[in-house]
């Protein structure tokens, strides 16, 4: 099966961003079709597919890219409910099956929704109905096709998995609609990728559905309180309210979480259906490893790992990529991967780069924090009364930091001499906390020691510039449960005199230094 030729649609997508370094580890070279490739770059896979420009309503683009190609995944779905939506689905579905059955494809692999079994299409929500019908216009067409058909998907960055993340971390009492007594079978990433990638070897003659899934049949309801044992966060009390229709659910679920109204929309009106597997027949032609298909709690363990070990800010600073499937991508949209408030502040610096990173390197300990001392004495003791660390553990070394260094009440997490310091706090918090100082020479400084202007008295002669610097300080926090939330907002009218006089202070502090030095 190794050594085929794929294409995949949908790469800037959930799924299709995930699936391609699945396929590319399987030994199969992969190209990719989008309207935008410049969303494409940020991947850690971007130097190793092929990536075309086009668009799946094109029939020429759609030709030119599939020339060659041997399994065609169609992964794009016009994921609204706006006019129209659906004959661009139908649209753009025919073209690709037409286009596929010119070039000679031997297969396309389709993942699309769950449906509930002796239900017409015309009562399905206009979001389900949608997928039902793209994937019955490839099953009709001459290349043999697979149709996955999935539930929830749980994985960070999955629209379903974050509207029930943010729902069960920010609402402890929850009036929810009666869908959440909707049954489904959700199902984990990692196994709707290992199904896709082995879909590439189904014989010729297979041309057909496969309902996938977990080995777990729930509630929305029973998915909210699993959640929250997971997660750690205290028993949710759910009520639920009948009145509550597609239209106001959709309301209620942009008002309580970051995910789109016009997104959460669809999702709500799905989640009024049934949705179980009626057959698990994939398992006969996509094997896995022991205790495969995972389980809904490994599933959200899985999703939630990257926050408990603490490395959730690689999502958002983009400082690292995943190692698995189920964790967060730099790619996902804004509003995925849970809460993350911050902190910023930037400021240019009259001394070298040295010079502010002597400084940087030096905080803490009897240097302190370079802003309203007992501010940070006061939030030692109560840390202190909590059971924590406090700040009184100092430093190793009064000049020199490295990884796994404690500094009073951080550790420190990542250390870039000259550029980068991360610090992981370990007080007593609702919540995960780091704070970042990056130190770069200022780009738009003369370089030191070249002519900038007349120098007062010299006659003309020019006197050299100084070096600067930018001085970059990011605090951020990832709330856990609604009391993380209730924190942050209770202590950020204090950040500008705590924040803002620290890289403040540091700046003065590294000027006054370089105004020592010899």
């Amino acid at each position: 099966m190794t050594g085929l030729n794929c294409l995949v649609t949908g790469a800037t997508g959930y799924i299709g961003g995930r699936l391609v370094p699945e396929l590319l580890d399987a030994g199969h070279r992969v190209r990719c079709l989008a309207r935008s490739p410049q969303k494409l770059r940020d991947h850690a896979w971007a130097g190793r597919a092929e990536v075309v420009r086009g668009d799946v309503t094109d029939p020429r683009s759609v030709a030119d890219a599939l020339q060659g190609i041997d399994v065609a995944y169609y992964l794009v779905h016009a994921l609204s409910s706006g006019p129209g939506f659906e004959e661009r689905d139908r649209t753009a579905a025919r073209v690709f099956a037409e286009q596929a059955h010119a070039a000679g494809v031997g297969r396309i692999v389709y993942l699309g929704g769950l449906t509930p079994e002796g239900i017409p299409h015309r009562e399905l929500s206009p979001h389900l109905r949608s997928r039902a019908e793209v994937g019955e216009i490839l099953l009709a067409a001459a290349v043999p096709a697979a149709v996955l058909r999935a539930a929830v998907i749980i994985g960070s960055g999955s629209a379903s998995f974050e509207m029930l993340r943010y729902l069960t971390e920010r609402l402890p009492v929850m009036v929810t609609p009666s869908w959440v007594s909707t049954r489904c079978q959700p199902v984990a990433v990692r196994d709707v990728l290992r199904y896709l990638v082995g879909c590439a070897g189904l014989p010729p003659e297979v041309n057909r559905t496969f309902d996938i899934g977990g080995p777990d049949v729930l509630t929305y309801e029973e998915m909210m309180r699993r959640y929250a044992v997971v997660a750690g966060l205290p028993h949710r009390l759910i009520l639920r309210v009948p009145m509550l229709t597609p239209r106001l659910s959709s309301h209620w679920i942009g008002l309580v979480t970051p995910v789109p109204r016009a997104l959460a929309r669809p999702l709500a009106e799905s989640l009024r259906h049934e949705v179980v597997c009626a057959e698990n027949d994939i398992a006969r032609y996509v094997t896995g490893p022991p205790g495969t298909p995972i389980g809904f709690d490994q599933a959200l363990d899985l999703a939630l790992r990257r926050v408990r070990e603490a490395d959730v800010v690689t999502r958002w600073s983009s400082a690292s990529l995943p190692g698995a499937p189920s964790d967060p991508l730099p790619t996902d949209p804004h509003w995925a991967g849970g809460s993350l408030y911050t902190d910023q502040r930037e400021r240019t610096v009259d001394a070298p780069a040295g010079a502010l990173w002597r400084v940087v390197e030096g905080i803490g300990g009897e240097n302190g924090w370079y802003s309203f001392p007992l501010a940070w004495s006061v939030r030692g003791w109560l840390d202190r009364l909590a059971g924590g660390v406090g700040i009184r553990r100092g430093r190793r070394d009064a000049a020199r930091l490295r990884v796994g260094d404690s500094l009073d009440f951080w550790r420190v997490e990542e250390i870039e001499p000259g550029r980068l310091l991360r610090l992981r706090a370990e007080m007593r918090l609702p919540g995960l906390a780091w704070l970042e100082m990056y130190v770069d020479p200022d780009p738009d400084a003369p370089a030191p020691g070249t002519a900038e202007a007349p120098a007062p008295g010299t006659g003309g002669t020019t006197a050299p510039a100084p070096g600067r610097a930018r001085y970059r300080q990011r605090a951020l926090f990832h709330p856990h449960g609604l009391l993380g939330h209730l924190y942050w907002w209770s202590v950020s009218p204090f950040h500008a005199v705590v924040f803002g006089g620290m890289a403040r202070n540091i700046a003065r502090a590294a000027e006054h230094l370089d105004a020592e030095t010899p």
